[in-house]
């Protein structure tokens, strides 16, 4: 199979994982109640493992090979505070497309990461693009409840709206494999930056709101999320 199709399908696997996870939030007739409270903070809790053993154990390991500690540290930090400044402007802007822009200002940098690892002849695009799906699956539940409770959108055109954020991982993927591969420095920067990022929303967005008064499943969630993505890591290497 041709390296460009193979980065098709892991970044359109990654991606579907947002409807899918749109699709689950829709199921309300399991429990009274429980949707909206246990298993919702129990997903949020999983999202957030995934994005921490994406960030331990596939975006730093390889962001830092071509850079000094400063320079690692410095782009790392970079990525918290871009994300800081568009959670602000999403913040003073509140609209319906404020939950899509947060999902693409991680899923994107991670799709041109998985193309360029393949391009440099990595092992961890598989494991990225699990990763990745991982962390698509909550957000994308999550995005979905938001949007619905906004009352702006119906089920289906929410839906739509993610298959066609699925395919901006694909064509980034693509972009990184055939022309950004070329400047592994910049590839490397990428994600560091994606990974400063990422933890900033982490703990900004996700992990508070883990905690359910008389509830302990959902910061298993979070233990279960990483060690998900740390079973991927040792089955790779």
């Amino acid at each position: 199979m041709p390296e460009w199709i193979y980065i098709l399908l892991l970044t359109l696997m990654a991606g579907l994982a947002m409807p899918v996870g749109g699709w689950l939030a829709t199921i309300d007739r399991i429990r009274p109640n429980w949707l909206d409270e246990e298993l919702r903070h129990s997903i949020t809790a999983f999202g957030g493992g995934a994005l921490l053993s994406a960030i331990a154990l596939v975006l730093v390991p390889e962001g830092i090979e071509p850079f000094s500690v400063l320079i690692s540290a410095v782009l790392f930090l970079s990525g918290g505070v871009l994300f800081m400044l568009i959670d602000i402007y999403l913040y003073k802007h509140k609209s319906a497309a404020g939950q899509l822009v947060a999902m693409l200002s991680d899923f994107i940098p991670e799709s041109i990461a998985l193309g360029a690892s393949l391009a440099l002849g990595k092992g961890s695009s598989l494991l990225l693009a699990c990763l990745i799906a991982m962390q698509n699956l909550p957000e994308g539940f999550n995005a979905f409840r938001e949007l619905k409770e906004s009352g702006r959108l119906s089920d289906r055109k929410i839906l739509l709206l993610f298959l066609l954020l699925a395919l901006s991982g694909p064509l980034a993927g693509l972009v990184a494999y055939f022309w950004l591969a070329h400047f592994a420095a910049f590839i490397s920067a990428t994600m560091l930056v994606a990974a400063g990022g990422i933890l900033y929303a982490v703990f900004q967005d996700i992990a508070p709101q883990v905690k359910l008064d008389r509830h302990w499943a959902p910061p298993l969630g979070a233990v279960m999320g990483f060690v998900l993505g740390l079973i991927g890591f040792m089955l790779m290497h």
